[in-house]
């Protein structure tokens, strides 16, 4: 049997080209097991316990590109380990991974080094985007809920005491935990 795996990071990119290539691979729409929105620097995924869990000896676990599996060395070559242990071929695109081959053996080594690699420069590039967005005044971070004037309104409801912490979220739309904060900001600049 061969059973497909297909991730993407994050929610805006599309799973179709990744799904049409394990269909072009033979791979069954209902033995395709996806992970939407999860990095693959995680191994805690639940498409992929659920696919690992599916293989059986004598199967084919399938994927697009190695990077699609994992972003570490460390995790590719567990996960290539496991599948070997369990008589289960590994196949990366058009290629099977053969772990007794040491051709292959290499190639595979090289390619998990290359997907860690990506990984470790979109990680760089995000810290650097973020310093030159900081430094540049347009990383602020989450923005309040409430402006200063609404916050020393509901500030001055509260202070009333005709009104409950439940009611004064629900009229200016905040969870409570935020009139909690409010409160205090307000009792601490007193």
């Amino acid at each position: 049997m061969r059973i497909g795996y297909a991730r993407v990071s994050t929610a805006q990119q599309d799973l179709a080209a990744q799904l049409d290539l394990l269909a072009g691979l033979g791979v069954e729409k209902k033995n395709v097991y996806v992970d939407h929105g999860l990095t693959g620097t995680n191994r805690s995924r639940p498409g992929l316990e659920k696919a690992l869990a599916a293989v059986r000896a004598g199967d084919v676990l399938v994927v697009t590109k190695l990077d699609r599996l994992a972003r570490s060395i460390r995790d590719a070559r567990e996960i290539a380990d496991e599948l070997a242990e369990q008589d289960v071929t590994l196949q990366l695109g058009n290629s099977a991974y053969d772990p007794t081959d040491p051709m292959g053996k290499m190639l595979f080594n090289i390619l998990a080094t290359f997907a860690e690699f990506e990984a470790d420069l979109i990680r760089m590039r995000t810290r650097e985007g973020m310093q030159v967005a900081k430094a540049k005044g347009r990383l602020r971070g989450k923005q309040p809920k409430l402006s200063p004037t609404q916050e020393k309104h509901l500030v001055a409801l509260y202070r009333a005491g005709e009104h409950t912490t439940a009611e004064l979220a629900s009229e200016f739309g905040v969870a409570r935990s935020t009139v909690y904060r409010a409160v205090e900001r307000a009792g601490a600049e007193e």
